[in-house]
Parts: C-alpha cells; structure tokens; sequence
C-alpha cells in the first residue's frame, strides 16, 4: 500500500501514457516557409488526424499545423473507448434538447464507431480494436433509478441500450446500462496510421509549428511561428480553440484533468468497459500487451487548476484499485485534459454564424474518440458543401455562461516544487525551484486572457483553471489556448538580487 503521507507518496510507474510510450515519435517537418491549400486544420489529434485524412480521401488538399508531435496530447493520453455511451446522458439530452437533436447525438456517435471500424478494416489497421461491450453501473441505490431511466431512453433513440443486473465487477452493484457492440483500440497505433496517408499530392503535416492566429477572409490566413497558411477554409481542432472571440467561446468552454494507472492484476479482467454513474468517477477498460492484460483505471477528474494537489488524484486511483483487486503492478501514471462545454455537448460546425471559412470542434467531455470522429464527418460535409444530418445539435453558436473559478495561494518552497507568492494585496509571482536550487520566476497571469494560473505538483507545470492553458515550470506554453509563455517577472529582495537568481541558502 502507498504511504499515507502525501509528502512520502511516489507516484506509481513511468509518468507517460501507455499509447506514447508504446509507439514511435512522429517526426514530420515544420512549416518550411509561406503555403497555400484547401483546408488548414489547427491540431494534431484525432478530429485534427480523421478529418484531414477524409478531405484528402475526397480530393481536397489539407495542411495539418501541430504546435508539437501529432497525437501526443490529449488524444495521446485518451482511454480509448469506441462509444456512444457518454455516462449517463440519453435521458437528459431529451430532456432538455428534445428527441430530434438526442436522436443526431446518439446517431452520430453510432456512425463514428462506423466509420473508425469501417478505415479499420479496409486499411488493415493493426491497433488492437477489439469490440466490447460498455456499461454505466450504479455504485449506490441513489443512483438505481436513473440507470432505469437512461436504458429507457437509450432504446428510444434505436442505441443498443438494455439493462444488466448483476456485473463481473469485484463489488456491489445497482444495475447498470449496457451497450453493446461498441468497441476499444490503440488509439496511436490507428492514428498514426491514418497520419501516414496524409503526405503528397499537395497534403501535408506540419510538427513543431505553432499557430499564433487566424484572420477570416476568403482566402483565410493563419499565422505561425514558421510561415503562413493560406487557405480557403481553417478548422481548429486543438482542444480548446486558440481563436475564441468570435463567438465568445471562452464563456462556453472549460478544460477538466482525469487521471490513469496502467495496471496488471493477478485477476482475469471481465468483457467489458466499465464507468460508475456517481462522482468521483471511476472508469475500467482492459488493454493487451506483451506482458499480457493491463487494465486502465481512471478517475478523479477535476477542473484544471483547481482541486486537491495532484499526487493525491494518482493516490486515490491506487488506493481503490489495490481495495477491489490483487495488483501485480502499476507501469504507467498520466493524466489528461479535456474540454467540456457549459450544456455538456461539444461545438462542431462554424465558428459563428458568419464565419463562412472558420470552423471549430471542440468540448468533447472526455468521449473523443467518437466524438472526434464525428466532428470530422460533419465538417468535411460541410466544407464540401453537403449536408449532414447531425449539424443542429454540435452548433457552436449555442448561447451559455462562462465558467467559474477561485484561486488559492500556499507558502513557502523546496527544490522541486512551485508556488504563487503574493507581494502585497494585488502583486503576484509564480515561483518554481529547480532541483539544484535556482528559481524561476515568473508573472502568473495567463497568456491567453489574463487568469492567475496554479501549481500542479505531479505534473511540475503552471495550469490555469480559467481556460486550461498549461505552461512547464520555466513558464513555456505547453497547452493551448495559450500561444505564448509566461512572462519573466524580476521580484527583488532584501539584497536587491532577482530572485531568478537566489539559490536555496544563499
């Protein structure tokens, strides 16, 4: 059992998603210098990945812009579920949607576990997809009507919803919805092979080049740190968008962190993928590998930048999962962010009604996989001028309220760690210092619109809880929407010295 002093806590195995730490590094080009294509697509990860790969497929030329390896984000640290049960959603999408637009919800989902199945199998794909049923249990007898509920309405939209009693789970549970034929993979191995079918005839991926902004037009123009992208039409499909005025998407998006230990357990694994109905989540899926079954426990999501400090979110995964099984071992810790939308449904479509050439997918809520994949199928029948089915309930020109958010300070600093230290009632200054003592410090206020960001001590980086930019610990952007990095801010002390260059003692 891990200690149960914060202080003394080691986080379990290597601190790298199983997915990256499996497959190659991609090494595609930067931006060598000014271009001009069809379709400029902002992101690397699966909706960046899937539709580039369908426009080349339907003779439009793309240029995939990633600020640093494709798939390495918040797709490189997905859990890989092929789904279209988003939790517990069917019942409330026709609540407050109505049956029409939960019916394109629930249809667009089937159709991109479809599609992924379908370039699959016509590709040969060696990714390790695998169907498998999913289910949403109830962990408590609060929760027994609502599984009732959600299976009823899942069934009225024509998904493959019914309701299981009893689970191959190690605890007690109160039903649960099952789906089935829905499926898992490797999501790396999948898109990487799709990346690799998008280089020639005038397609291109760009890694190492980071988009600074985009001007509207007919053409559009997207300025990077390496050149410029002309291009009839731009999609942003980097999380949460870097251009979010039009529209004000900064008051409809926020970004969430989860949590994953990839584990191998004495016990065999039962046929399924598993998500609790109840907070703090806690989410099982299986995964082979040469050393045979490891399992992927997930949980603990939180907003970005809020919460407890982050070792305990990996403490807790491993406490729960040492309490249901005989773990053999933990090789993998990583964590993941994702954007979720005020109303809970993501924003596919254009980016305001008259950007006739911009366009956005984005708030995935942590269902990606297919979520993405939609996204890629509405926009590349947009951009091609056809009509899609599913466009009304994706409209990202919903109306809604901005996220809330608070921030709290802490004191004092050792070698390894960061904290906000406040000079008088409105100074602030982030402060990180290295393992040898030196200090960093830095102005706290975001890059992308001004929020003060925190401290995340697993992690060792700088996360705003407004937006869910993210920076490493010496300030350098590492998460959009942010596009620039924290600026250095000189604080001095007593002796007059920067404290950028005070050492622990001296």
């Amino acid at each position: 059992m891990p200690d149960q002093n914060e202080t003394n806590y080691t986080l379990p195995g290597k601190a790298k998603s199983y997915w990256v730490a499996t497959t190659p590094e991609s090494n595609y080009p930067a931006l060598p210098g000014d271009i001009r294509v069809d379709v400029a697509i902002i992101g690397g990860g699966v909706a960046g990945i899937t539709s580039a790969f369908l426009l080349k497929e339907a003779g439009v030329s793309v240029a995939v812009i990633e600020a640093d390896r494709i798939i390495t984000g918040t797709t490189g640290n997905t859990t890989a579920k092929i789904t279209s049960q988003h939790s517990l959603i069917y019942d409330r999408l026709i609540s407050e949607f109505g049956r029409g637009q939960a019916k394109q919800y629930a249809d667009s989902n089937q159709a991109a576990i479809d599609k992924i199945e379908y370039i699959v199998r016509s590709w040969d794909i060696d990714c390790d997809f695998s169907h498998k049923p999913a289910y949403v249990y109830a962990g408590s007898e609060d929760s027994a009507q609502k599984i009732l509920d959600e299976v009823r309405a899942a069934r009225s939209l024509g998904l493959p919803a019914s309701f299981e009693g009893d689970l191959p789970l190690p605890f007690k549970t109160y039903g649960s919805v099952r789906f089935s034929h829905q499926a898992q993979f490797h999501p790396r191995k999948y898109l990487c092979a799709l990346a690799k079918e998008i280089p020639g005839n005038g397609c291109h991926i760009f890694e190492k080049t980071r988009a600074l902004g985009i001007e509207g037009g007919d053409p559009a123009v997207v300025k990077t740190d390496k050149g410029t992208v002309i291009a009839e039409n731009v999609i942003q499909a980097t999380n949460f968008p870097i251009i979010d005025k039009p529209g004000e998407l900064f008051k409809k998006l926020k970004q969430s962190m989860s949590y994953v230990l990839g584990t191998y357990i004495e016990e065999p694994f039962p046929d399924g993928m598993f998500i609790n109905a109840e907070k703090p989540v806690r989410s099982l899926r299986s995964q082979p590998t040469e050393r045979g079954e490891m399992v992927l426990v997930v949980g603990d999501g939180h907003p970005t930048g809020n919460g407890n400090p982050t070792h305990e979110h990996y403490r807790h995964l491993e406490d729960w999962v040492r309490s249901i099984y005989k773990v053999r071992s933990i090789d993998y810790h990583w964590l993941t962010e994702d954007v979720i939308s005020e109303d809970k449904i993501p924003l596919i479509g254009r980016l305001t009604p008259e950007s006739e050439h911009l366009y956005l997918a984005t708030g995935f809520k942590k269902w990606g996989m297919t979520a993405g994949t939609a996204a890629a199928m509405i926009l590349m029948d947009t951009i091609l001028g056809r009509n899609n089915p599913w466009t009304e309930i994706y409209d990202p020109s919903r109306s809604g309220q901005g996220p809330q958010f608070s921030m709290e300070n802490v004191s004092g600093i050792e070698p390894g760690q960061g904290t906000i230290i406040e000079k008088g009632e409105e100074e602030k200054v982030a402060v990180y210092r290295d393992q040898q003592g030196l200090l960093y410090t830095l102005n706290p206020a975001c890059r992308h619109m001004g929020c003060f960001v925190s401290w995340n001590d697993a992690e060792k980086t700088w996360d705003c809880h407004c937006h869910g930019s993210r920076y490493n610990a010496r300030g350098e952007v590492i998460q959009s929407p942010a596009v620039y990095g924290l600026l250095e801010k000189k604080v001095r002390g007593q002796d007059e010295k920067p404290y950028s260059y005070i050492r622990k003692g001296s």
